[in-house]
């Protein structure tokens, strides 16, 4: 552990496959029954973007997933609506809204949670929930978050069964070799302001790398979607008023054209002389190259605040806006 990182967010990324291992054991006893025509995944942050990462996963499949990040449902949520309430901490203010509003209406519910009200509603209210681990940032208890959904939608069967896939993925993790890669990253992003592109299915993954720079680094991060992007912000490159690099990642099994967009952009942003790191992500597998991807986000990230001499585990602002907010 680096003197500078002294919460040890080295061992929580590290920690990835045994996080993935215990959520599925934690879930595995949850099983959702009766007529669901719809899955609401309501949190914030750290805990919303593990639903955003399994929209596009599940993308193929007939799964009807929103991602809410409010207080309220959407006006269209009903008893065959299946909300499931994520709040790492427990005490997220906008989850527990929503919670309380699919009470209210009649819907199906689960929970994933370390505790606080949202445990103790689910106590009160006789609702199933995923209590996974305390103490730990929001950011890294994403793992436990997707696979306990995931168990839960596959034991409900709402979604095709693709544990083979889970099992894939922790035997294919190489660790010390996405180490190595997020770390050669880091170095490429010093003093610059990154920008994540990347096709349609990895648009949660891009979000994911953002939030990372934002949390871990303590730096601005923007990221954005092909084709979208060639529409609208390609053209900020004509005028440029920030120092930024371009980490761009894709699939080898991307649509045609959205890879003839990416080489003519990557091109054009390149006669700008703005640098730029293109990551195709290869092989079968979407779940082990989407967490792949996720987890060189992570490791640069981890580096970046290294190289700026920060400590990358406290979110000191967001704990103050939520003192003045009185949460």
């Amino acid at each position: 552990m680096s003197d500078v990182d002294k919460e040890d967010m080295k061992g929580a990324i590290e920690d990835f496959v045994a996080q993935l291992k215990e959520a599925v054991r934690l879930a595995q006893h949850i099983t959702v029954i009766g007529e669901i025509d719809r899955i609401i995944v309501c949190g914030m942050g750290g805990s919303a973007i593990a639903g955003d990462i399994l929209k596009c996963y599940l993308a193929d499949t007939k799964a009807n997933i929103t991602v809410n990040r409010d207080y309220s449902l959407p006006p269209s949520a009903n008893s065959k609506t299946l909300v499931i309430a994520s709040s790492y901490s427990g005490n997220t203010e906008e989850t527990i809204s929503a919670f309380r509003n699919a009470l209210r209406i009649g819907s199906k519910i689960v929970a994933i949670t370390s505790g606080g009200k949202l445990e103790t509603l689910c106590r009160a209210s006789n609702i199933p929930f995923v209590k996974i681990p305390a103490k730990m940032q929001p950011r890294n208890a994403m793992p436990y978050s997707f696979f306990a959904i995931l168990t839960i939608l596959t034991n409900s069967k709402l979604i095709p069964n693709r544990f083979s896939e889970v099992q894939e993925l922790v035997n294919g993790i190489n660790m010390d070799a996405l180490t190595e890669k997020g770390e050669e990253l880091a170095l490429k992003l010093k003093d610059k302001i990154p920008l994540i592109y990347s096709s349609e299915r990895y648009r949660a993954i891009g979000i994911r790398w953002k939030q990372d720079f934002n949390e871990n680094s303590k730096v601005h991060a923007f990221a954005n979607v092909f084709p979208e992007l060639d529409h609208n912000e390609l053209v900020g490159f004509a005028n440029l008023k920030g120092n930024y690099y371009v980490v761009i990642i894709e699939d080898e099994d991307d649509y045609k054209r959205v890879k003839d967009r990416i080489r003519i952009t990557k091109e054009l942003i390149k006669s700008k002389k703005v640098g730029i790191t293109e990551m195709v992500m290869k092989g079968n597998n979407l779940l082990l190259k989407m967490f792949t991807a996720v987890l060189i986000g992570d490791w640069a990230s981890y580096y970046l605040a290294l190289e700026y001499g920060i400590d990358p585990t406290p979110v000191d602002v967001i704990r103050e806006l939520k003192q003045r907010l009185g949460e």
